[in-house]
């Protein structure tokens, strides 16, 4: 009898994790008879579900990518024919931010799609340490971003006691936290530090709230060192970053005893992480592209879905887990005079020096060559001139490149209550 756990064999250049290939049988089953978006992307396949028997036989199947998701949305506006089922059986939809590809995608989802989604998160809380007696509040207004949505409903349906804070000003939301003494903080970790600026204007001490966890999303931050160490440190709270994605659903999230490091949910996604120029899979602690297939939403089923985000595999109690977090994009990389950066690496030097506030990479692409510089916003005190200086050594000493580092007055660069947008491009 074959077993229904599966590995990444090693003579692929991956390692032993197991998997349960059932719930993939189970809605390849379901959705090759109804989708037309998988129908056509495997035309002229033969697939028999009762086939795919471990992990390296999703090989056998393409990739999607967003390109591909994008033009079936236009070709089929507006929700494309990724839809299993009638749009009457649908009851939720949300939409990505459309900063990678400049078009958002609309992300529909039936009852039992959602219910899969909320269980992401219900599973995801006794991983971090929660307990029956926290309370969570939710710092935003709520859009059509799928954001905390999930997180909120699957919160509140568990029994914890949920503050929505959508509708305030940051000031009154710090006002709202306090208040009501919640213990645990959902928001982006670019939010999180600007609640803790304005704390600091209004004199407010947030390290001696009932604040006991950030849980981060969004966007890098959660797992870069200075950031989550700077988070930590002002609102005396501990950090857990946590990744999902608006098409896939919520993914990865930290354990309480492997901080700065995303353990993936298993029982909801197939993970598989390739090189991006080969295709192939990489090896243990080699850094590669995340491929993703959801395994309960079978509504907008996603299969072998290129993330575009790079990942580090590491293994841990037959777990498999992502350390360090997200690492970057592979659209996110720039290419300045011979030198390749990832905004995350900035982020991680900029992060480490107090006096910055807030910063800015801007790519001028004018001149025959482009070139990149960093805007900082200091502390009302700091000495602008000497900052400027310092924190352009701390990136020529760290990524072996010499970048033009600019003080601009206190309240010039934007803030951002969900995901934050550092990076310009003039052209």
């Amino acid at each position: 009898m074959r077993s229904e756990a599966s590995s990444i064999p090693n003579n692929s250049g991956g390692f032993p994790v197991p998997f349960d290939l059932k719930p993939f049988r189970d809605m390849l089953g379901e959705i090759l008879p109804r989708n037309r978006f998988y129908q056509k992307k495997y035309a002229g396949l033969q697939i028999d579900p009762d086939s795919f028997q471990h992990l390296s036989d999703l090989t056998s199947l393409p990739f999607t990518l967003k390109s591909d998701l994008i033009a079936d949305q236009h070709n089929y506006a507006p929700y494309g024919q990724i839809l299993t089922y009638p749009l009457e059986d649908y009851c939720r939809l949300h939409q990505t931010s459309g900063t990678s590809s400049g078009r958002p995608l609309r992300w529909l989802d039936t009852p039992a799609s959602w219910k899969g989604l909320l269980n992401c998160w219900t599973d995801s809380f006794p991983i971090m340490g929660l307990s029956s007696q926290d309370k969570f509040f939710f710092p935003f207004s709520f859009g059509p971003f799928l954001g905390f949505w999930t997180a909120f409903e699957a919160a509140s349906g568990a029994g914890y006691l949920c503050l929505p804070g959508g509708g305030m000003t940051s000031t009154a939301r710090l006002r709202f936290l306090l208040e009501h003494e919640a213990t645990v903080i959902c928001c982006t970790p670019t939010y999180a530090l600007h609640l803790a600026e304005l704390a600091d204007r209004e004199k407010i001490d947030l390290a001696a709230s009932a604040v006991r966890m950030l849980i981060v999303a969004g966007e890098p931050g959660g797992c870069i060192p200075a950031t989550r160490e700077r988070i930590e440190k002002v609102w005396g709270a501990r950090v857990f970053d946590h990744y999902g994605m608006t098409e896939v659903g919520p993914v990865a999230v930290e354990m309480v005893e492997l901080p700065r490091s995303l353990m993936l949910l298993q029982n909801h996604y197939l993970a598989e992480v390739i090189d991006p120029q080969s295709d192939l899979p990489v090896r243990e602690g080699d850094v590669g592209e995340l491929v993703l297939t959801n395994l309960r939403r079978w509504g907008c089923p996603l299969i072998r879905y290129r993330t575009g985000d790079l990942v580090r595999l590491k293994p841990y109690q037959n777990r498999i887990c992502f350390e360090g977090g997200i690492l970057g994009r592979t659209d996110d990389m720039i290419y300045i005079r011979g030198n390749n950066l990832y905004p995350a690496s900035i982020e991680a030097v900029v992060r480490r020096f107090a006096e910055v506030i807030e910063f800015r990479i801007v790519v001028d692409h004018t001149g025959p060559l482009a070139d990149l510089s960093v805007e900082i916003e200091p502390t009302p005190f700091a000495d602008s001139t000497n900052l400027a200086e310092l924190v352009a050594r701390a990136i020529r000493d760290e990524l072996l490149f010499r970048v033009d580092v600019k003080c601009v007055a206190t309240g010039v660069l934007p803030r951002f209550e969900m995901k934050a947008r550092r990076v310009v491009h003039i052209r």
